[in-house]
């Protein structure tokens, strides 16, 4: 289980950035950079409307093939958008981790892709590259909320875990919010297996009835 966070981070920038999507939605952020992050990895916080005292965040980690190309194999580039617009008009911060590939990196994603292609699912094919199914660790993101302030929120996520090693880390979680569901013909055994394998809060109903074609 994770710990407190012995170092306490700090802000570096801030920096007011327009963002706009490619079905038009813009919205302004505040971009903000640290000092200090556990990991040494350049993770971004971007904040988003007018944060109350129990703001909504969600932790994303990065997807290159997702949230620039649009790939259709997850669903992180709707994730992403939705959760913009979404803490927008709640107000928080969501968290861009440089956590490709649940931590494995963007080359061993496509190799894992490449062993989905014959049969395996999301984990077994990390395990089948003899890397862990999920290596993230939210020691950078509890340090991240801290130095801006936030010590309870509730978080946007289905995935049970990032909650679990917040409040490990000593960060309030009031509530988990699931996101939507956004399958594809391409991305349904991805969902199904979030489900089974690590109890990511999506409706089962939702994801039958499609397949890979």
């Amino acid at each position: 289980m994770p710990d407190t966070p012995a170092v306490l981070a700090t802000p570096r920038s801030r920096v007011r950035v327009p963002l706009r999507f490619h079905d038009g939605y813009e919205v302004e952020a505040e971009v903000v950079t640290f000092h200090g992050l556990a990991d040494g990895q350049e993770h971004v916080a971007v904040v988003l409307g007018e944060p109350g005292p129990v703001p909504l965040v969600r932790l994303h980690s990065e997807c290159l093939t997702g949230d620039v190309f649009g790939s259709a194999r997850c669903d992180c580039g709707p994730q992403l958008r939705e959760a913009v617009e979404r803490i927008a008009e709640h107000g928080g911060v969501l968290l861009y981790l440089r956590q490709e590939g649940r931590g494995i990196g963007l080359y061993n994603k496509l190799d894992a892709y490449a062993l989905q292609d014959e049969g395996l699912d999301t984990y077994e094919a990390n395990a089948a590259l003899g890397l862990p199914e999920d290596a993230r660790d939210y020691t950078a993101a509890a340090q991240m909320l801290r130095a801006l302030g936030v010590g309870e929120l509730d978080l946007l996520s289905n995935n049970p875990d990032k909650a679990a090693q917040l409040r490990d880390l000593g960060v309030g979680v009031r509530d988990r919010v699931p996101t939507g569901v956004f399958t594809t013909a391409h991305n349904v055994r991805y969902l199904r297996a979030k489900v089974l394998q690590t109890q990511h809060t999506l409706p089962l109903a939702a994801l039958t009835g499609l397949s890979a074609g």
